[in-house]
């Protein structure tokens, strides 16, 4: 593990804002004071804590026990019965919010005006409906509770119901990114062990196709275990139906019973995978339950959008990553709010598509990533000064450390001034937010993500699990179980154990150096391993390095990030290609093409250097180190004592990038 305490924080922010008093006095959180009060109660007796908040939630059968934890495994909520999409819809409606809009959808295209062509708004009362009609369709091509069920779809209400469907009939799913390429799927598919795909023909993006049913149908000529693919003709492309396999999702919905009941789960019951990039190039597969997932998602979405059951809410993230699953779909139907769902771009016809969706709809509680916020400020106030944003009550941050420079920009031009903004810190594998400000509670400063919510105890700490004094550098671990934790890598136990749990003593490590400053607040410092993270995704450098290989004028290469205003890291490739063949300009764009089609377009390298050698260690390690400052700074100043051969990073020097 790399040493965290190195890492040089060199963010000193001192600026810091008070909750909003006009926020504070309607918040469910109202004062430091009263954080405090909650989070201390929660690791003094987190039985008593989140029995509480889950006695809130609909169970078959209750639980025995609250959690039962044996390092590194959690149960939670042991012997209890229950159901998250129960949760998400049937109890809402028994709650009075069946003519509640759930979904409020907007397709990409517009018409001659700009003006979305396809708007819809699909009530709590239709979606348990639509998701009865699709469960019942599933079992009828012969799914089963514990079947693995891939979903590669754009971002369509059908996606939701495809994932509530599942949830329904007890059917893990594993969502795959609607970027990601054939093989991307097909490693994933063989992994989960999944032999049913639903996708659609095709979705908006930038105005295009994206043919999303060509790369399912290329998937199925690498692996013999997709036996049903379900399509939603969603753009009417031309596409291949395959006897026998294949099937439109229109056909099996028509003559479905929307009678489905939900099927009692154990609260350990698998309710999903979900497959993130890990430093070894086998893409993990992170394993989530249905009880404490269900809980924790819906409780800290409350708490830190600070949801009231007027609220129109609008996730940004595509569903294929874990913001999606929490954040736009379990997290928020749970609360019975209105989720916004948008199909395309943000700069879809123009810069201002987001700012005029938000006034379109009266958006009141919005969530997006530092990357997006970044690429707006680039434009100009101008777009979202044509819009009227005066509904926004609160603004969210996730994905990545947001720069201070980017969070004022989004707090004088997109909130006015007048909205708190929650920097939530989290990950894939924690299910939900660790750490975020509550918006009534906690003053926030600029690149902080400020402190953990209830039920976290997180610490910075040295490789021995010391906890460093303020603003000392050290690795950021959280220290005891919580109820959306991850419960594995699916079929990788050593993995799982070795990845997560043996570096730092009885802790779980979350891979980011970090520092806390004198007020406790935390403050993101990045990745101590080689995970490059663009635009808030995590993509692991063996993944892109073994797409790179496989091309064949390829003999060896090398990834790494560097900064980007835009994306916050951008990729650069550094490439040693075979004897007699030229490294031009001809090459690097195939190789460019090569990346995208082996892994997905988000893994397309910035920039690449052809190079004779790659700095390595006398016993043959890649030096990345020393890429990474070459990359940065355009030049090497680290040590490189252990450098084999010292020309090779002189030779690239001389190569332009």
């Amino acid at each position: 593990m790399p040493d965290a305490t190195s890492i040089e924080s060199i963010m000193r922010e001192q600026r810091q804002f008070p909750p909003p008093e006009g926020f504070v006095n309607h918040a469910h959180v109202r004062s430091l004071d009263q954080y405090r009060e909650l989070h201390a109660r929660s690791l003094a007796d987190p039985d008593a804590f989140w029995a509480e908040i889950a006695s809130g939630f609909h169970f078959f059968k209750k639980w025995d026990r609250v959690v039962e934890w044996n390092l590194p495994f959690a149960k939670w909520f042991v012997g209890g019965t229950t159901n998250v999409c129960f949760n998400c819809v049937d109890l809402q409606i028994q709650r009075g919010r069946g003519d509640h809009t759930a979904l409020l959808w907007e397709g990409e295209p517009v018409d001659e005006n700009g003006q979305p062509r396809e708007i819809r708004r699909i009530t709590y009362k239709q979606l348990l409906s639509d998701v009865s009609r699709f469960a019942n369709a599933l079992k009828q091509l012969g799914v089963k509770k514990g079947d693995r069920v891939t979903l590669y779809m754009p971002m369509v209400p059908e996606l939701v119901v495809a994932m509530l469907a599942c949830a329904r009939i007890g059917a893990p799913h594993s969502v795959i990114f609607g970027g990601f390429s054939a093989p991307a799927i097909v490693d994933r598919v063989n992994d989960a062990d999944s032999n049913v795909i639903i996708t659609a023909d095709g979705g908006f993006r930038r105005g295009q196709i994206v043919p999303l049913k060509a790369a399912v149908d290329e998937a199925a000529t690498l692996t013999d275990r997709i036996k049903k693919v379900v399509v939603l003709k969603r753009c009417c492309n031309d596409v291949t139906m395959t006897p026998g396999r294949d099937v439109w999702f229109h056909d099996i919905v028509a003559n479905a019973s929307d009678q489905c009941p939900a099927e009692p789960l154990d609260s350990e019951h698998m309710l999903f995978l979900l497959y993130t990039s890990g430093s070894t190039g086998k893409p993990k597969g992170i394993l989530h339950t249905t009880a404490g997932y269900m809980i924790y998602t819906a409780y800290t979405a409350k708490q830190v959008f600070d949801l009231k059951p007027d609220d129109i809410y609008w996730c940004t993230a595509d569903i294929g990553w874990v913001t999606g699953h929490s954040y736009v779909v379990y997290g928020i139907l749970q609360n019975g709010v209105t989720c916004v769902m948008y199909e395309g771009a943000p700069n879809f016809p123009a810069w201002d598509r987001f700012w005029a969706t938000i006034a379109r709809h009266k958006v009141t509680k919005f969530y997006t990533a530092p990357t997006a916020i970044r690429a707006f400020m680039k434009q100009g106030v101008e777009w979202p000064a044509k819009h009227d944003l005066t509904s926004l009550k609160l603004l969210g941050s996730v994905g990545e450390p947001i720069n201070p420079e980017a969070w004022m920009w989004y707090h004088e031009y997109i909130g006015m001034g007048g909205c708190p903004i929650v920097d939530t810190w989290w990950q894939t594998e924690t299910g939900g937010m660790l750490i975020s400000p509550l918006p009534g509670a906690t003053p926030t400063k600029p690149g902080s993500a400020t402190l953990p919510l209830p039920g976290i105890d997180a610490a910075i700490v040295d490789k021995s699990g010391n906890v460093q004094p303020a603003d000392g550098g050290g690795y950021l671990c959280i220290r005891k179980p919580w109820p959306g934790m991850l419960r594995g890598i699916y079929g990788d136990e050593e993995r799982f154990r070795k990845q997560y749990w043996s570096e730092i003593p009885g802790a779980y490590f979350t891979g980011d150096g970090a520092r806390r400053d004198a007020d406790g607040y935390f403050w993101i410092m990045g990745r101590v391993d080689d995970v490059i993270k663009v635009s808030g995704h995590r993509l692991g450098t063996a993944e892109i390095e073994s797409a790179l290989v496989s091309h064949p004028a390829v003999a060896e290469s090398a990834v790494v990030g560097f900064p980007d205003d835009l994306t916050g890291e951008a990729i650069a490739a550094f490439v040693t290609v075979k004897s007699g063949i030229p490294a031009n300009d001809e090459l690097k764009t195939q190789l460019l093409q090569h990346v995208v089609h082996a892994v997905g377009s988000i893994a397309r390298p910035k920039s690449i250097r052809f190079t004779e050698a790659l700095p390595k260690t006398r016993s043959g390690k890649i030096m990345r180190r020393l890429l990474r400052e070459l990359a940065t700074k355009g030049r090497v100043d680290g040590d490189t004592t252990t450098l084999e051969d010292f020309s090779s990073i002189a030779r690239l020097r001389e190569e332009e990038a």
